[in-house]
């Protein structure tokens, strides 16, 4: 029996999560100490699991290994894989996943 489970989000993101303990504390944010996935998350919030508005999922090691920066795929366009480097302002990120502004999803 297969059953459809419902969930609200808009898109989904893989980040790599070995990639980002790695860079320990050379990560994003204003501070430059926070590990990316945790970042968009907190940054678009309206809840966790299928029930936030965009799934950020943590994977295993993609095999990539880039240094001071996390390998990231968009689930829209998984044949473009993304390497952001340790530092890159957030919402150059969230414009090259097509994100937009967080306020824009929130309001939805």
């Amino acid at each position: 029996m297969i059953v459809d489970l419902p969930a609200k989000w808009r898109v989904a993101v893989m980040v790599c999560a070995k990639c980002e303990k790695k860079l320990d504390r050379k990560g994003f944010g204003p501070k430059g100490n926070k590990r990316l996935s945790k970042l968009l998350r907190k940054r678009f919030g309206g809840g966790c699991g299928r029930k936030a508005r965009i799934g950020v999922i943590s994977t295993g090691c993609l095999k990539v290994c880039p240094r001071y920066a996390v390998t990231v795929i968009d689930g829209a366009r998984p044949r473009d894989w993304m390497i952001v480097q340790a530092g890159t302002p957030i919402e150059q990120v969230e414009a090259r996943l097509g994100l937009g502004v967080p306020e824009a999803i929130a309001a939805e």
